[in-house]
Order: C-alpha cells, then structure tokens, then sequence
C-alpha cells in the first residue's frame, strides 16, 4: 500500500473535484483505495509520501507519436508535411529492430519524466529486412514501465501508385492485415488492467489504398480492437482527398468505415463545421498535437468547437522528429495556448488543459473506465508534480501553476501503483544508458544516409 499525503489533488473526475491538503491510498492490487481532504485514515502498513509543494494528477495519456522518429530529429527543420516526408522515408526505410528498440527506449523514457504514464505509439514502417520492429518498441515499453498501446500501421500505396512514400517502404496489401492480425493475436491484453494493447493503424489516405483502409476496419471490428490514422492534418491532404476522392478526409473516413466510438484519428486540423459535428455524434476521437501541428506550418486545431461537440479529444506529442521537444507535460500549455490563439483567453482553462492530457485522453484510447482521472477503483496511474521551486513557486493554484508554468519535474510517477519515476529520475532504466544507445542509433542510420 502507498499512501500520498499533505498534496493537492487534483481528480479529474466529472464534478471536477480538488483537495487543497489531500490524500490518495493506494492498494496492494495497484487500484485507488482512496481518495479525499486530509490524512488517510487506514490501518496496516504502508509506504508514506509526503505531498508538500506537490500536486498529485491522474498519469498524462500519450495518444499519438512515432517513437522510431527519435533516431532522426533535427531533419528537414523548414518544411511542409509532404516536403518533411519525402526527406525522411529513405531514411526510415533503413529502420531495423535495434534502431528501433533504442529510439522507443529514449522516447518512452523521456515521456515518462514528463509525466506520461501511457502512450500509444503509430509505427507503419517495416522494412523487409529489418527485423521484428513491433517487438523492440513493445520490449523498450516493458523496460521503462509505462502503460502501451503501439499500432500496427502499414503503407500499401506507393508514390508510383500516386501516393506519397517511396516504394521501398510500403508493404503488400494482404501482408499488412496479416501481419496485423498476427500482432493482435501475439500481443494484444483485451483485460482491465491491461499494460499492453495493439490498435489498427494504416497510416494516412496518402500512403494507403482504399482497399487496406476498408479491410483494415473490418479487421479492427471483428477482433475487438481499436482503429486509428491520421486524418485533415494539412490543406495538402484535403487537396489530396478532393482530387483523389472526391470528397473532404472525414468524408473519405465515413465512406471506408473510419467514423465510430472506436476510432481516434491524429491531428483533425482541418476540419469544417459539418465534420467537427459529424465526429461528435458518430463518438470518433481526435489526438490534437499542437506543438507537431505548429513545427510543421499545418494550422491550429478546432480544439473548443470539437470538446463542445463531445468529440473525446486527448494530446499528443507526436514524432519526434516533427516535434523534438516530445515533453507531454509541456503539451497542456502548448495546447491552451493554441485554444486561446484561436478563440481568446476563455477559448481555454488550465484545468480543460488537464483534462485533455488525461481523461481525453484515456476515452481516445478507449480506457476511461481505469484510467484518466482518480477515483477508487481506478487504477492508480498517478503523477506527483514537484512545484515547490522558482519556476513555480508564487502561482498559488497548483493546476495553473502546472498549465501555465515552466515544465514540472516529476517527484513521483506511478503505473498501476508501481514507480516509474522518483525524484525525477527513472527507476527501471538508466537515462545516460538510454542516451548512449540513442546515439549509436542515430549515428549508425545517419551513416547509412551519407554513403
């Protein structure tokens, strides 16, 4: 048992509720026992935690990235969406298992120092000789300690096909379901308290076929599993939908069964009133990724129009290659911030923030049963803030002083009651290990580039 005290709580749960000096328990079968103002009152023993200067959240929901794109930030730093692309596929059709596996150990382990206790990851690129890439990042997930729900995402259309990829890094149709099938049948934990689940992700409408995007969603549907993409991320792929297709990215979705309470579809930026309705009466989520959207020039998500439609909307840092700060505690800022570039100062609070990062979140990947806020029964996915220094001493509401102020470090960070972070350092993996291997990685794919 864990007990958390002398905190600010901050629960996340549907009335909102905070504990200015609160506690949260921690049971032996890592759920939340309990959770209120003042001192716990249990008997037996315990390890105790003084909250002082601290606020306790529910753990942030990652829900959308490309953990493999650790191994090539800095690239094509002015570019589109589509010229960003075109630069980095013949590099990531070098990818192979190590690579792989050490860019999701660095990415993962980044994540959680910021806070992040679950993080979804899109991985579509699966070189023929590479290795058992799915393998590595889902290995590297079990080493940090963090909650994974990796899709398995696959490209079938080709640039000679009038996509967008290059040949050498798309796969053959029926290999990708498949494969993606087998994925599901090797990895996927349909329990409650699942550390690992697998989604269907085929990657865009510009990388792949008609056909994949159909079979996918049938396949998704007849296993129980979640289906996600990237959709109206840029003007460039609604002008790609309208010539290819004929209609807008949500209307392609509807058309190929990409619309439901079981699809969360990245970035959404651009998307007219009727789509921003018909996501929230169909239940299709949206992983907004401001700070992904804002490096690459792609605009400023609808984020108030699509929560006030219902529209479950989580955050995401996305790849790091398009994004390289990848802090997803920064995310509730940079997020806010984008709200309010578009709509004003009451397009959004600190706490609507907070509950984009966590509960939104948990809906979008389909775990607002367990996780996302804190509340008994829950499982206690939770986050321990340190504000007690400069940078945030002075903002005398601890979620505004979360939100608005510099990144937090992480005093204590717990998946299913178990310490993933303490004193803002990892406990299941070494940082500098972690860095060296990063760097062999990059190097080594780098070198490959310039011969």
């Amino acid at each position: 048992m864990i007990v958390i005290e002398n905190a600010t709580i901050a629960t996340v749960d549907a009335e909102g509720r905070e504990y200015a000096d609160g506690h949260v328990v921690v049971g032996d079968d890592g759920r939340i026992a309990a959770v209120g103002l003042g001192r716990a009152d249990i008997s037996g023993e315990a390890t105790r935690v003084d909250g002082k200067h601290h606020l306790v959240t529910p753990g942030l929901v990652n829900t959308h990235h490309h953990l493999y794109q650790w191994a090539t930030r800095g690239l094509a730093l002015d570019e589109t969406l589509f010229g960003w692309l075109t630069t980095l596929y013949p590099i990531w059709g070098r990818l192979d298992a190590e690579i792989v596996g050490a860019a999701a150990g660095a990415g993962l382990g980044w994540l959680a120092l910021s806070g992040c206790t679950t993080s979804m990851d899109h991985h579509y690129v699966f070189p023929r000789d590479g290795g058992d890439v799915l393998e590595a990042e889902i290995e590297a997930a079990r080493t940090i300690g963090v909650r994974f729900h990796p899709t398995r995402g696959s490209m079938d259309l080709s640039r000679k096909d009038g996509g967008l990829p290059p040949d050498h890094v798309v796969e053959d149709t029926d290999e990708a379901l498949a494969a993606t099938e087998a994925a599901i049948d090797r990895w996927h934990d349909p329990s409650a308290d699942a550390m690992l689940q697998i989604a269907v992700a085929p990657c865009s409408p510009f990388s792949v076929t008609t056909r994949l995007m159909e079979e996918a969603a049938v396949l998704a549907r007849r296993r129980g599993v979640r289906l996600h993409t990237h959709l109206a991320e840029t003007d460039d792929e609604e002008e790609f939908c309208r010539k290819q297709f004929n209609c807008t990215p949500v209307e392609y979705a509807e058309r190929v069964g990409w619309l439901g309470d079981d699809v969360w579809l990245a970035h959404g930026v651009h998307l007219d009133d009727s789509a921003i309705a018909k996501l929230g009466a169909t239940g299709t989520g949206v992983a907004h990724c401001p700070s992904s959207n804002a490096r690459l020039g792609a605009g400023m998500a609808r984020v108030r129009e699509l929560v006030d439609h219902g529209v479950p909307v989580g955050l995401g840092v996305d790849g790091a290659a398009s994004q390289e700060v990848s802090h997803l505690g920064a995310e509730l800022r940079q997020a806010l911030y984008t709200a309010r570039q578009r709509g004003g100062p009451a397009a959004m609070d600190a706490r609507e923030a907070l509950r984009l990062g966590t509960i939104g979140g948990a809906r979008c990947l389909g775990r607002q049963d367990d996780l996302g806020s804190i509340e008994v029964g829950k499982l206690a996915d939770l986050v321990m803030w340190d504000l007690g220094g400069l940078g945030h001493d002075g903002i005398d509401d601890k979620v505004a002083a979360l939100v608005f102020g510099p990144p937090a470090r992480v005093g204590l960070s717990l998946v299913g009651g178990r310490p993933v972070v303490e004193r803002g350092e990892l406990v299941n993996a070494d940082e500098e290990t972690l860095t060296a291997a990063a760097r062999r990685a990059h190097r080594r794919l780098m070198a490959a580039e310039r011969q």
